[in-house]
């Protein structure tokens, strides 16, 4: 795999901070901080899908908001659309598990954009759904990319999951 780090590539990430499972409070998003680590590990750009109205703090709220969003299938609005991977080979997606799925506001991104031809390499961070039903989601999305192996990382660990990154890269 190590021929995909001198691609051209970006990362796509979903994150939010404050109240988190098992970490409580965190003023840095744990998708964030592995995003940032790839980032500088494979000199990708970065591109944060943020939901315009952002999820509560509180984390049983967010679980119920996401939850309403993901039994209506939502598509809720996003700040900014990254309008296309054109100009990328590889694409890392970097997202949290919520409710064994896709976060809806990532759902809302990745499908506006044309995956024909691309390479994705796709990590989650998650504390005990690990994958569910995530990868026939993507495999959905994202068609006619070339969806490499998934890397999953417990969010509680994130800030010493830095040679797990290397080594999965």
């Amino acid at each position: 795999m190590s021929d995909l780090k001198n691609q051209k590539s970006i990362v796509i990430y979903f994150s939010r901070a404050d109240e988190n499972y098992a970490v409580w409070n965190i003023q840095k998003w744990n998708t964030q901080v592995i995003a940032e680590y790839i980032q500088e590990l494979v000199w990708a750009d970065l591109f944060k899908v943020e939901r315009k109205i952002p999820y509560s703090k509180d984390y049983a709220i967010c679980c119920d908001e996401a939850k309403v969003e993901i039994e209506h299938d939502e598509r809720p609005e996003i700040v900014n659309t990254l309008e296309s991977i054109d100009n990328y080979e590889v694409v890392y997606i970097w997202w949290p598990i919520y409710r064994w799925q896709l976060p809806q506001p990532m759902v809302t991104q990745l499908e506006k954009l044309n995956w024909k031809w691309k390479i994705v390499r796709p990590f989650v961070t998650h504390e005990w759904s690990w994958l569910a039903w995530v990868p026939s989601q993507l495999r959905n999305i994202c068609k006619w990319a070339e969806i490499l192996d998934w890397l999953a990382i417990r969010g509680s660990v994130v800030y010493w999951a830095k040679s797990i990154v290397e080594e999965w890269l």
